[in-house]
């Protein structure tokens, strides 16, 4: 297929103060809830428009996180209860993730993981939809407890394969139900590229990274395989981690390179490029012929704008990897992988958007 979307984005946007006030009450009215995320959702659409993007999100505003969708909607997950995680900034400090929960019993769907989502964008999108879910290879990571979820998930890997029968049912419907791009987040890659966490999966989970990789491959493509239909744009978002403007790993994607980019079952990689972390270009050249990569150039954890004539330059050094009509532009990440919100305005964010789309314009002629 062509490559359609230039200007794209990683779907998840700032929330306003008044609909985070509502969702930290201690009795959420669920009515008033649902009245602040349909008013403001209607207006990131707007906003998205105005600034000249052809994909919409509802900027994940009814999630608490970028993964919630998933563990609210199905039982199995003790949300009370957490695996200890570290995050990092340029500054050296730590911040908490928010709570995803560890599991404590046989996951069990109890109802669509989108379904409170994708009826109100199908009615006021003004255009080509975007859904977002996070990759099954997230929950292993981050939601198996030692002498907890090995009661009843005695490996990872078992744990692993019931969380993709389950994402394979919500994309198989996702796919028929008039969404056009459908992107998978998928931070636990980053994993593969830094050593310190290679050595933490040695010894936390018992297992060699390599294999690990191969894995989590298989898994993401199963999921994958079960959305592709004609006409639907398969996307998968590596990321190294994003909370309040702290990450989780560092490092380029040179150990991972050529066998993610030739064996995963998507049409677009969306990379991270926004600082140093990142690496170089180089690891590019593995991208088969065809796929596109979105290049992540602006940064959502820092309110300082970009220049243009950098991301023009960046974009044509890019291009001596993958062809520059293979190439789009974004941000590295969302704004809001967690309700809370990375450490900048929304005036920031929209800057930095419009930006986006207005490189896209003058590079590709078309967002």
């Amino acid at each position: 297929m062509g490559v359609p979307y230039r200007a794209d984005h990683v779907g998840s946007f700032l929330r306003p103060a008044e609909l985070l006030e509502a969702r930290r009450a201690p009795r959420p009215d669920p009515e008033r809830l649902r009245e602040l995320e349909d008013r403001h959702i209607v207006r990131v659409l707007a906003k998205q428009q105005a600034l000249g993007f052809a994909i919409f999100t509802d900027g994940e505003l009814r999630r608490r996180n970028f993964m919630s969708d998933f563990t609210d909607a199905v039982d199995g997950f003790d949300l009370g209860d957490a695996v200890a995680r570290t995050w990092e900034s340029g500054r050296a400090t730590a911040a908490p993730s928010s709570v995803t929960g560890i599991v404590t019993a046989r996951l069990r769907r109890a109802r669509r993981l989108t379904g409170h989502e994708l009826p109100f964008l199908r009615e006021h999108s003004p255009g080509a939809i975007k859904m977002t879910l996070p990759s099954a290879t997230q929950f292993p990571a981050i939601a198996y407890k030692r002498e907890v979820t090995d009661r009843v998930y005695p490996t990872h890997s078992d744990l692993l394969w019931d969380i993709v029968a389950i994402m394979k049912e919500e994309v198989a419907a996702l796919s028929t139900e008039g969404v056009a791009y459908l992107q998978i987040d998928a931070p636990r890659y980053s994993y593969y590229i830094d050593p310190k966490w290679r050595n933490y999966i040695r010894a936390e989970m018992a297992t060699d990274p390599d294999a690990a990789l191969d894995e989590a491959i298989r898994a993401d493509n199963a999921v994958l395989a079960a959305a592709r239909r004609g006409g639907l744009v398969l996307a998968m978002h590596l990321c190294r981690g994003n909370n309040r403007s702290h990450w989780y790993a560092e490092g380029g994607y040179d150990p991972i390179a050529e066998k993610l980019f030739s064996t995963m079952q998507v049409d677009r990689f969306l990379l991270e490029y926004d600082d140093a972390r990142s690496g170089t270009f180089e690891p590019l050249r593995f991208v088969p012929k065809g796929k596109t990569v979105v290049l992540g150039l602006v940064s959502s954890k820092r309110p300082e704008l970009e220049s243009k004539a950098d991301l023009r330059r960046r974009i044509d050094e890019a291009a001596r990897y993958v062809p520059i009509e293979h190439l789009a532009l974004s941000p590295q990440c969302g704004f809001a992988s967690t309700m809370e919100g990375n450490l900048l305005t929304e005036d920031d964010q929209w800057a930095k958007l419009r930006l986006v789309a207005e490189t896209a314009r003058e590079v590709w002629g078309e967002t």
